[in-house]
């Protein structure tokens, strides 16, 4: 556990698993997720719920709950760059609106130009993640996730250490209209804008990351009729031919998800036969999956299901972003996992021993590919690319 990380647990009011979080140093950019919650309906206080039909209540931890002010609060905190260590870069750097909220790379580079070995992963709705990042089981909400990119130093993300939290903190505090915020969002407080705080705010923020106005859930309103093409896609993408629906059958496409009222929460994790660097199942270090924290052999290379929710515009694909197109994924999937035949990662993912049951070659044509790749397109919530309550409120200054 890092300095700063410590130095925080002692600041934060609550107990936040941080040892676990950075054990690896892996956990890319911001998520979502969710503990015990207090809400009971749509409505909280002064938050309210704008769910599209369908979606179920998210769960909000108790010490947190939800409002107005602190969701925009939190939304001036996630775009400003005042919050990383150089002030070069903020939350909003490696999740950016118009890409769904990530940053079009195939790994994401830290405040200091240091690469990521993962791929930024889409925000939409990470509200309904019980678990968080690519591949780590101990990570179950998002205030407790946000340390690593925070304080992490492998790799360094915003880059906030011992030697410049608190002038991090000052920058906030200078600021007359953060002075405002921060007094109305968490009032009685003799300070109020400590790091507890800036993370309670940026965690509301993102949960408030509602996506579900795409093509496809406004053909299942009833509002318009989706093509030919992309009816057929529909059909293989929830049939057993194609099979995607194993891992990807949620309301939020993907197979982690926790809401108000749910009692089982299933939270798998999968090894697509991406790698097979020697013969034994082994995935290049740093990037094993779960095997990075657990050390079981079985984990090696087990990582979590992304949701497809706006998947067209989230390329490139994979933890390493090692697949460039959708045409490319679904060649990998149809394929039964990858042969990469030199280099130093060559290896015949396909003979993968710990590779998922789910993951096995299939028989797609041309057109079949077409037609998914048609029905993914239908994914695309145009709205939450450009809603102004998600937007960088210091574009216009």
């Amino acid at each position: 556990m890092i300095a700063a990380g410590r130095r925080l647990l002692a600041a934060c009011a609550a107990p936040l698993a941080l040892a676990a979080a950075l054990a690896t140093g892996l956990l890319g950019g911001c998520g979502g997720g969710g503990t015990q919650a207090t809400d009971t309906g749509l409505s909280t206080g002064s938050w309210t719920w704008r769910l599209p039909a369908g979606f179920p209540v998210p769960v909000v931890p108790a010490d947190n709950p939800m409002s107005e002010a602190k969701v925009e609060l939190g939304r001036h905190l996630f775009h400003d760059r005042r919050l990383s260590g150089n002030g070069t870069q903020a939350c909003a750097s490696c999740h950016l609106q118009s890409l769904a909220f990530t940053d079009g790379r195939a790994t994401s580079l830290g405040s200091t130009g240091e690469a990521h070995p993962r791929n930024a992963q889409p925000l939409a709705n990470v509200a309904y993640s019980p678990l968080l990042t690519w591949a780590n089981f101990s990570l179950t909400s998002l205030e407790q996730q946000m340390l690593a990119p925070l304080f992490g130093d492998n790799p360094v993300e915003m880059g906030v250490t011992d030697r410049n939290q608190a002038e991090v903190l000052a920058r906030l505090r200078q600021d007359p209209d953060y002075r405002s915020r921060f007094a109305q969002v968490f009032p009685g407080q003799a300070e109020p804008i400590q790091w507890d705080s800036v993370i309670k705010a940026i965690a509301a923020f993102q949960r408030s990351i509602i996506s579900g106005n795409s093509r496809f859930d406004r053909a299942q309103r009833g509002e318009l009729l989706l093509s030919a093409a992309e009816t057929r896609g529909m059909n293989l993408f929830n049939g057993e031919k194609a099979e995607c629906f194993h891992c990807h059958g949620s309301f939020n496409f993907n197979d982690q998800v926790n809401h108000l009222g749910l009692r089982l929460v299933d939270t798998p994790f999968h090894n697509t036969g991406l790698y097979n660097i020697d013969g034994r199942g082994g995935f290049p270090a740093p990037n094993r999956g779960l095997f990075e924290l657990s050390g079981k052999a079985e984990d090696m290379g087990r990582f979590r299901a992304q949701t497809l929710r706006n998947v067209a515009v989230t390329a490139p694909y994979m933890h390493d972003g090692s697949i460039a197109t959708l045409e490319e994924v679904l060649d990998f999937y149809a394929a039964g996992g990858r042969v990469i035949a030199s280099g130093p990662h060559a290896g015949d993912g396909r003979a993968n021993p710990y590779r998922s049951d789910l993951v096995s070659a299939i028989a797609l044509t041309a057109q079949d590919k077409a037609d998914l790749v048609a029905f993914l397109r239908t994914l695309t919530d145009e709205n939450l690319l450009t809603d102004p309550a998600y937007a960088d409120p210091f574009a216009s200054r």
